[in-house]
């Protein structure tokens, strides 16, 4: 059941990408590992920057189409899930990157590509 509106995965995409910038320092990720903790930061700022430039609410040049956008967000979860599996670390680290991409992977799941 898609149930997610564009506008609401808008906002939620810039929550997502704060997380992303801000929770490794948290966590303590980049005393983990320093890999982890930059692919966690430039996915933060990659995710913000596509998300300005995506065709819906609460972007501002709305070049890319909002389904190439969903693609990119599919793209990431997965990339975040196998970083957990890739990279040695701790379980709150592992974690973290398998709650994100799993986050992401569902978000895509229920939003409204057609709205």
């Amino acid at each position: 059941m898609k149930f997610l509106s564009p506008s609401l995965h808008g906002l939620g995409d810039y929550a997502a990408a704060v997380v992303l910038i801000l929770a490794p320092s948290i966590l303590g990720i980049k005393d983990q590992s320093i890999i982890a903790y930059w692919v966690s930061v430039v996915s933060g700022i990659g995710l913000i920057i596509y998300s300005l430039l995506t065709n819906y609410p609460f972007s501002i040049f709305k070049v890319i189409p909002f389904k190439a956008h969903l693609m990119l967000d599919t793209i990431a979860g997965v990339f975040l899930i196998a970083l957990a599996f890739i990279l040695e670390l701790d379980i709150v680290s592992q974690s973290y990157f398998i709650i994100m991409g799993a986050g992401v992977l569902l978000v895509v799941a229920v939003t409204q590509s057609d709205a």
